[in-house]
């Protein structure tokens, strides 16, 4: 059992003011895997006060130092992916499958940003006055536990492009891999202060970042409950705030398809991530007039997925990240079938001979209305609604009646057809035939999937503020 109790503050691990001890359980068997100790106020006043500092002297960076910085980042991330692996899988439950390629995507932000600033110009001329684009200042990092060494990675290194320096909270059931990836950065060699992490839970630490004065910027993934609650928050300081937050992905079959591989590719995307993912592609809509040949086919690549020990090469879908997250999915699998959606594959309870940890089976309901609460809200667990439509218009309809807009995705054998339909989806990022991520193209939700975008030109900017100098 392995014991968190330092925070890293101006570059170095110190002991933290708070005193309270969390527990980091395994999702896969309830074992206790350690403990780590949460932070408070006071340790953000600390952690603030190094980035405030810190800012002085980065601001003024160059971009080649910026982008040495990147490169020591990326090089020494590099020569630990094996052990980030591991312990996200531990932690987490991800599966081996997903762990693997989160901690690849972790590497592609570095090397995203080193070509953004090598291309970014930073004072431009707009009329006859010359605009400068400038570091906003301290940054707020808030990351949740469903890929958590990605999000750190992403939005430090687009800090550390502006020229802004970093105060981070990771989720507290994420503190096995903040730790070693935190211990990873300090031995980078980044300057005193240009990224501190305090460990707390949202109501404490989150709290105190949000409304702390000296950060004047919030980025935040997570829940758009709580994406709401810092948006309120961040206001009283007219705090920038970049939220990427929930999403019920669609995922729209045209009828010129190839069902066969189609569906199967749909059935096994909405459980990506143990179907712990904003990007999911929970909604798979079909034409009404081949919703039996969908049902069969979609019912036999259930029977494919293996839900089992995330570190396994062949599991497919692990455990939920806790038993409190186990019990949400439960709640709505039984909202289903109160509602009247009919139970294709899985079902409640948890699959057998996984009685230990924190396993769903791998569900499909079809017939689903999508003014149901399962077609509607964020599940966040391998449930996936089957939703019929009538003609392409009413697919589009469907897609686009939802709160969310983060994701979406549609496959057609005219790929023209489905760039049309694609354009007329309200999302922030739309995959054509097949699941795809560009680290160089912007990321963020369109309603309440979020406020702002990430990655590359796009995300950069909204670290920069642009200051008009007229001469």
């Amino acid at each position: 059992m392995k014991s968190i109790d330092k925070g890293y503050i101006n570059g170095a691990f110190v002991t933290l003011h708070g005193t309270q001890v969390f527990d980091l359980v395994s999702p896969t068997d309830h074992q206790l895997l350690g403990q780590v100790t949460l932070g408070d106020e006071t340790d953000v006043e600390r952690a603030v006060a190094a980035a405030k500092e810190a800012f002085k002297t980065f601001r003024h960076s160059s971009v080649a130092e910026r982008i040495q910085l990147l490169h020591n980042l990326r090089e020494a991330v590099s020569k630990r992916l094996p052990e980030l692996t591991e312990v996200m899988i531990q932690e987490y439950g991800g599966t081996r499958q997903f762990c693997t390629m989160s901690t690849q995507y972790s590497l592609s932000y570095f090397d995203s940003l080193i070509e953004t600033l090598q291309n970014f110009e930073f004072e431009r001329k707009a009329g006859h006055t010359m605009v400068q684009l400038t570091a906003v200042g301290v940054v707020g990092i808030i990351t949740p536990w469903n890929a958590s060494n990605g999000f750190i990675c992403s939005k430090l290194a687009t800090a550390i492009a502006a020229g802004c320096t970093v105060v981070a909270k990771p989720s507290e059931m994420s503190a096995l891999q903040t730790q070693l990836l935190t211990e990873i950065f300090h031995e980078a060699g980044l300057p005193k202060g240009l990224f501190n992490v305090v460990n707390g839970l949202g109501n404490v630490v989150g709290n105190a970042i949000t409304t702390h004065p000296d950060i004047a910027k919030i980025s935040f993934t997570g829940s758009t409950v709580t994406g709401k609650h810092i948006a309120r928050t961040a206001v009283d300081t007219i705090k920038r705030v970049t939220l990427e937050l929930g999403g019920k992905s669609p995922n729209i079959i045209l009828d010129d398809a190839d069902f066969e591989k189609a569906i199967p590719q749909a059935v096994f995307g909405a459980y990506m991530n143990n179907g712990q993912a904003c990007i999911a592609p929970t909604r798979l809509l079909v034409p009404a007039s081949r919703l039996e040949e969908v049902n069969q086919l979609a019912k036999a690549a259930a029977a494919q997925v293996v839900v089992g020990n995330p570190s396994d090469e062949n599991t497919n879908v692990g455990p939920m990240v806790s038993e409190k997250q186990y019990e949400r999915v439960q709640s709505y699998i039984n909202i289903g079938i109160h509602e009247g959606a009919t139970l294709l594959a899985g079902g409640t309870g948890k699959p057998a001979g996984l009685e230990n940890g924190n396993f769903v089976k791998a569900t499909i309901f079809t017939n689903v209305r999508n003014d149901m609460r399962i077609a509607q809200e964020e599940i966040f667990g391998p449930v996936l609604s089957i939703i019929p439509y009538e003609n392409e218009a009413d697919a589009i309809a469907i897609a686009n009646d939802t709160t969310y807009g983060l994701a979406a995705y549609v496959t057609s054998a005219d790929e023209q057809r489905a760039i049309r339909v694609a354009a007329q989806i309200d999302a922030g990022r739309v995959c054509v035939n097949g699941f795809k991520h560009d680290p160089l193209a912007p990321f963020g939700g369109f309603k309440q999937s979020g406020i702002g975008r990430e990655f590359g030109t796009f995300g950069l900017e909204e670290y920069l503020e642009p200051k008009s100098i007229l001469i």
